[in-house]
């Protein structure tokens, strides 16, 4: 059986802002680097033989603090980044309504589809798990192309809930189908919470 752990990066500056960040190179801020720290510990005790990180740095350095403390080298894959976002990259809701009023959505500002998305992301992932058969591998990525992704990867299980930063979500591959063992994770984070 192949695992797979889909990471949604830690949080960056603009992630509290609200803004569109698509594949413009943020990097995470402090609070970013201690949910980072929290998941690398959580991952301290669990078995993983690979990291394939998204090459934007708030999910590299994501990647990179998890792989200093295993031992493991990050590989990174570009068909990881985050959805293209196009003309509203950096925006705000307000300063799209601003700037292309209401209906912005529904205007060509050549952001990458949703399809597209999903497309770059199980082939990547179909490809990663064909290259480390019958291991456990560690894929950290960005919110949009893990969310869009897992609705083709697992259609039968529900995944509404907005992926949280540095959330974890394990797959597991038999010769048929992916199944999910856990969606969203993020106990690394709430245990912290208690402990304050």
């Amino acid at each position: 059986m192949t695992w797979i752990g889909l990471i949604r990066h830690g949080v960056t500056d603009w992630n509290y802002e609200h803004r569109a960040q698509g594949q413009t190179d943020i990097p995470l801020n402090d609070e970013g680097r201690r949910q980072a720290e929290l998941l690398s510990r959580r991952m301290e005790n669990e078995d993983w033989d690979y990291i394939y990180s998204s090459d934007l740095s708030r999910a590299l350095e994501t990647a990179e603090i998890i792989g200093s403390l295993k031992n493991i080298e990050v590989r990174t894959d570009q068909r990881l980044r985050e959805m293209n976002c196009g003309l509203i990259e950096g925006t705000t809701e307000q300063d799209r309504v601003n700037k292309w009023g209401y209906g912005w959505s529904k205007l060509d500002l050549g952001i990458e589809s949703n399809d597209e998305i999903m497309t770059r992301g199980m082939k990547c992932i179909m490809d990663i798990s064909e290259r480390h058969p019958s291991k456990k591998i560690l894929i950290v990525s960005h919110g949009a192309l893990i969310g869009l992704t897992l609705k083709k990867l697992i259609p039968h299980i529900d995944t509404q809930e907005q992926l949280h930063n540095t959330s974890v979500t394990i797959l597991n591959k038999d010769q048929f189908r992916w199944d999910c063992e856990r969606y969203n994770c993020i106990t690394h984070i709430e245990n912290d919470k208690h402990n304050e």
